[in-house]
């Protein structure tokens, strides 16, 4: 067998359960920058001096954007084939990430001010992964709004995403860097 197969040559993709898309339609524009977001993550979860806690977070999430990715890359008409959990986001799966914001806010706060990125390696990543994840929020609310899809929660599931990235990101650094 072979990667490549040659399906897509012509500007097309499936999508999850079969349908055939134009390869710059909104599904895959918002699954395809949920997917670089994993990849971006993975540059995090390398990193050597990232305790144990972390990467174990780290994965946790990767893998919960593969949920996410698998929404975004089905059709309206075939959501009722979703599974919660393992193809549909969930509330449950938003209540985790706000456990873990909580626990950052209580131990750093918050900082009152616009913080500039780049302290050292670690904080630059996640602010990155964060931007990258208000890029795929982005796209899933125009992916909602294109498809009139109302009963999903990726774009929650992100916004709480972007915000745990941010405080991530706060939490590797030992002094935050004001913007003025």
């Amino acid at each position: 067998m072979k990667i490549y197969t040659k399906k897509g040559d012509k500007g097309e993709t499936r999508l999850l359960y079969g349908d055939a898309v134009s390869k710059d339609s909104i599904a895959p524009e918002a699954y395809g920058s949920v997917d670089e977001l994993v990849a971006a993550l993975g540059l995090i979860r390398y990193e050597k001096n990232l305790p144990p806690e972390i990467k174990d977070l780290i994965l946790s999430i990767q893998r919960e954007l593969f949920v996410a990715g698998a929404e975004l890359a089905t059709s309206k008409e075939k959501r009722s084939k979703l599974v919660p959990n393992e193809t549909y986001v969930t509330k449950s799966m938003i209540e985790k990430l706000e456990k873990n914001i909580d626990i950052l806010t209580e131990k750093n706060g918050i900082p009152d001010y616009f913080v500039v990125p780049g302290e050292n390696s670690i904080a630059a990543k996640f602010d990155w992964c964060r931007v990258v994840s208000r890029r795929a929020e982005r796209k899933s609310v125009t992916w909602k709004k294109i498809n009139k899809i109302d009963d999903t929660q990726v774009i929650v599931y992100l916004n709480r995403l972007s915000d745990l990235l941010w405080m991530l990101a706060r939490d590797f650094e030992k002094e935050w860097t004001a913007s003025k």
